[in-house]
């Protein structure tokens, strides 16, 4: 009698929720899933959690929060609409953001009332551009610091911020520590806190690889993370999404690979991509990118685009960023003889401060230097400039420092900087334009018309100054305008900055619920996305801080909330929109960019 061999299981495993990308919009929505009585595995393609949100400064902008008005500095959604209306004009999208705004604070409310992710909001933070409805204060959310003990050996799974953002070798600082420490000896106060935040991270190094006092946007990942584990939410590390799994079009599940082993789970509820944008696909960051934003990346390189790519061959749509496919910062480098490079952006630390100008090849300025690092980047794109230079005397260098070289530096210290080829030194201008290679009579000229207003601390080329953001970042010492004093006498200082992308404003097609939609602008069932690979609700701007961390934690909230079934949030919310309501496109076949063909971008994509 002949036996029957039976047929192995379709599926390996089967959950209701499975996530892919374990940083802040995927951690936010696989807690909120748990949360909400869902069965959630959160899959991760590294080691560890966090992503590009760990090496951030984890300011997340939610405007209207219960938190703004704990802090003193009340905010209003209904300006927060205007200010946004102002901002992203009639580039489309008005849907999405509706949707995060008016979810938002309930979105804050429930993660910090559910988790130990908790925040304050920064009284004096302005949005970065100016106009009605603007905040000085109240929308940008700060995590709290958090004590990497609390996670035991669980802490080597949280990723480090970056190298140059530490100090001694792994200690993080607060910016409300960091004047006390770049001058310790200022007074008694900024003594007793250098020693106490050095005396602690001294005891860490005992016991751990690096300090313990989490701050910024490695407390907001370490926060999230322990909140999972207090849930016993499911990760499993080093298991990089494969494919999706579709049925009559709609998505069921994804093939993972395992210990290097492909397995098929089921998701009852869906699939979330979270995995990091299009920022190191070797195929979309050529086709988007602008030629002189491509070479250099903030993001990890483990970013490589995979939950986009799966998305596309599923006939998803990609939304090309409309303004902008990326958010940028211009970043300095210094390669180590080693061959490492240090990468440093220039957020807000030399660059708003009054004696530095930033210029192109042609040795003229291009921007209000005191911008946001966005604006900035998108000044230099639009100037046709791949480099520029920020250029200062030795009175601001020693005061404010320029990039890697902090202020108060000692000659020694400064003249490595120089013979490593990452400072530029020169006596005059005419010396430091054949030392740059830039137009030594255009950077004479303009030093001269820069200083002639700058006496009267005026900028009439670019208006530096003119903006709260632009004075809250200058020198309040500085009068009678922050940003703005003429350059001194050589010697003269430069550093160069190229653009580097920190997210992408490109992304998938989605609706108010995270839904993605495919090429005609329907949604495909079964199928998620959130954090950059949702594409910005901003359209290619870049209103204010955290912009990109507050509709990740948004739209993580309302993915997990339609996943399990529940009506909109309070306060009248959006439901599933077609595409003109839900990204403000026009819901024609081929606008934007997109995958024409299911597998037009490959099927033997390096995970």
């Amino acid at each position: 009698m002949s036996t029957i061999t039976p047929l192995p299981p379709r599926w390996d495993q089967e959950v209701d929720l499975l996530v892919f990308g374990a940083g802040t919009a995927g951690m936010t929505t696989a807690l909120m899933a748990k949360h909400h009585g869902l069965d959630v595995l959160l899959c991760e393609k590294t080691a560890a959690v966090g992503g590009i949100s760990a090496t951030s400064g984890g300011t997340t902008w939610v405007p209207g929060t219960t938190q703004s008005q704990r802090a003193g500095v009340p905010d209003s959604v209904a300006d927060a609409a205007t200010f946004l209306k102002a901002v992203v004009g009639e580039r489309g999208g008005e849907a999405l953001r509706e949707a995060f705004l008016t979810s938002g604070p309930q979105a804050i409310d429930e993660l910090e009332r559910i988790s130990e992710v908790k925040f304050v909001a920064a009284a004096a933070h302005p949005d970065y551009v100016s106009g009605p409805g603007a905040a000085f204060g109240g929308r940008a959310l700060a995590p709290l610091a958090f004590d990497a003990r609390l996670l035991g050996k669980d802490f080597a799974r949280v990723r480090p911020p970056r190298p140059e953002f530490m100090g001694l070798g792994g200690m993080m600082v607060p910016r409300a520590d960091l004047d006390a420490l770049l001058s310790p000896f200022a007074s008694l106060k900024n003594l007793s806190r250098t020693l106490s935040v050095v005396g602690r991270y001294c005891i860490d190094r005992l016991s751990h690889p690096r300090g313990t006092n989490l701050v910024m946007g490695n407390a907001l990942v370490a926060r999230l993370f322990y909140s999972l584990r207090q849930r016993n939410v499911t990760i499993r590390f080093e298991t990089p999404l494969h494919d999706l799994i579709q049925e009559n079009g709609k998505v069921v599940g994804a093939v993972v690979l395992h210990n290097g082993q492909p397995q098929r789970i089921r998701a009852r509820r869906g699939v979330v991509m979270a995995t990091g944008g299009v920022t190191r696909h070797p195929t979309l960051r050529k086709q988007l990118f602008p030629a002189a934003a491509q070479p250099l990346s903030l993001a990890p390189l483990t970013h490589t685009g995979d939950g986009i790519d799966r998305a596309l061959k599923a006939n998803a749509q990609l939304d090309n960023g409309h303004d902008s496919p990326g958010l940028w910062m211009p970043c300095s480098i210094r390669t180590s003889k080693d061959g490492y490079q240090a990468v440093w952006p220039h957020i807000l630390l030399d660059r708003a401060k009054p004696g530095l100008i930033a210029v192109n090849r042609r040795g003229l300025r291009f921007v209000n230097e005191s911008d946001s690092y966005h604006d900035f980047v998108m000044g230099m794109l639009a100037d046709g400039s791949p480099t520029a230079h920020l250029i200062c005397d030795e009175a601001f260098l020693r005061r404010y420092g320029l990039g890697l070289v902090m202020p108060l530096r000692t000659a020694a210290n400064i003249a490595s900087f120089v013979k490593a080829g990452y400072l530029v030194k020169a006596s005059t201008l005419a010396e430091l334009a054949s030392k740059l290679k830039i137009d030594a009579e255009g950077l004479a000229t303009t030093v001269n018309t820069y200083n002639a207003s700058a006496a009267h601390g005026e900028d009439p080329a670019f208006n530096r100054g003119s903006s709260p953001m632009n004075r809250h970042n200058g020198d309040p010492q500085q009068t009678p305008n922050p940003c703005v004093r003429p350059l001194g006498e050589g010697p003269y200082y430069a550093v160069t900055v190229q653009p580097a992308d920190l997210a992408c404003s490109a992304g998938l097609s989605g609706n108010a619920d995270g839904q993605v939609l495919d090429t005609q602008g329907q949604v495909i069932e079964g199928l998620y996305a959130c954090g950059n690979d949702l594409a910005s609700i901003f359209r290619g701007t870049y209103p204010g801080p955290g912009t990109t961390l507050g509709p990740a934690i948004v739209f993580g909230w309302r993915v997990a909330r339609h996943a399990a079934g529940l009506e909109g949030a309070k306060r009248g919310m959006p439901g599933a929109l077609h595409s003109r309501d839900a990204h403000g496109s026009s819901g024609v076949p081929g606008q934007g960019v997109k995958s024409s063909t299911p597998g037009a971008w490959g099927n033997d994509f390096n995970e």
